[in-house]
């Protein structure tokens, strides 16, 4: 499993979520506490926004740990919302194009978590992509197909109603192509104005999401797992839910899937 973080709130340097709390990104990609493994080793990114309507994309194959690159680029990066993710990888090779974020125009998205037979689902999952977002696609990975999906569906619809409908597609693939739906997601995903999530799994085992918004400078984030290290400083998203931040916090429940 992977580990991911945003922020939204006053502009700052990316290294005081990424890099300096007691259990940052970069602690967490080594020594993840609330996953299968400790390690996610398979890679890195982030995604920020300016004052642009697209957002700057950094990713490399390394561990996190190892590219000097991230903490001076975090160092003197600031921005007002960014989005960043450590691999632990399950589908796809380890290349720049698999690793998260993936952007697209003005969204930038990332997952954590599987597509149960996925190899199975790939081929008819690829038919309900138009062809602007099926060209678009440039990796392996489940993660970026349920990203272009979710892009297609989010033209027309809100992002939680947009949501909904990816799960419901992909519980449809898996039926036509006889397989059981193995769910296992947690994604966060922004236009650069808002920041958004949600938890969705089959089972009980939806991967963690927590979020907070009292931090010390005022803004919010999303993260796998506290950043500080105080889970009392930081909510859980319920299970098969959805959280947006614009300033404020808000879960809505019971996703409608």
């Amino acid at each position: 499993m992977c580990r991911l973080t945003a922020y939204y709130g006053p502009e700052i340097p990316l290294e005081n979520i990424i890099i300096i709390p007691k259990h940052s990104l970069l602690v967490q990609s080594h020594e993840a506490e609330e996953s299968k493994i400790a390690v996610n080793g398979d890679g890195f990114g982030v995604a920020w926004y300016d004052d642009t309507a697209i957002p700057g994309l950094y990713r490399d194959v390394l561990p996190a740990w190892a590219d000097d690159n991230l903490t001076n680029l975090c160092r003197l990066v600031k921005s007002r919302l960014f989005l960043a993710h450590v691999r632990a990888s399950t589908t796809g090779e380890t290349t720049r194009t698999n690793c998260h974020p993936f952007t697209h125009g003005k969204w930038s998205f990332m997952h954590n978590g599987q597509v149960g037979d996925f190899e199975k689902l790939r081929r008819s999952l690829e038919t309900h992509l138009p062809d602007e977002l099926y060209i678009a696609r440039r990796g392996t990975t489940d993660s970026e197909i349920l990203f272009l999906l979710l892009m297609s569906f989010m033209s027309d619809h809100e992002p939680k109603k947009s949501i909904e409908m990816l799960i419901a597609l992909l519980h449809s693939v898996a039926t036509e192509n006889q397989v059981d739906a193995f769910l296992r997601m947690t994604c966060v995903f922004s236009n650069g104005a808002h920041v958004y999530g949600f938890r969705y799994a089959t089972d009980k085992f939806s991967p963690t999401l927590y979020f907070a918004n009292k931090l010390d400078n005022g803004g919010a984030s999303l993260s796998s797992e506290p950043l500080d290290g105080q889970d009392h400083n930081w909510q859980l998203v319920p299970a098969n839910s959805f959280v947006e931040i614009d300033g404020d916090v808000e879960v809505l429940k019971a996703l409608e899937v």
